[in-house]
């Protein structure tokens, strides 16, 4: 479980983490290594953009069930 994740301040998704990194509302991102290597690079790339921190999961399923949803998450971002 990431402790970080256990907030209601939180986005999960690509799209929700993509736009919340773009708009400047996302504190820290979270990708699952499991993710496809496009996904994972272009939030990386976003991420070193706009200066946001990274750190990678161990897979989508952990991820998933640290944003308390039943099902795989490739990316999260806690929002600031």
């Amino acid at each position: 479980m990431i402790d970080e994740l256990n907030t209601d301040r939180k986005v999960v998704g690509l799209k929700q983490t993509r736009r919340a990194i773009k708009e400047g509302t996302a504190a820290e991102v979270f990708i699952a290594r499991d993710a496809s290597a496009q996904i994972r690079e272009e939030l990386e790339t976003l991420c070193g953009e706009k200066k946001v921190p990274v750190k990678a999961v161990e897979s989508m399923q952990e991820l998933g069930e640290s944003c308390g949803i039943n099902v795989g998450a490739a990316a999260a971002a806690v929002l600031k």
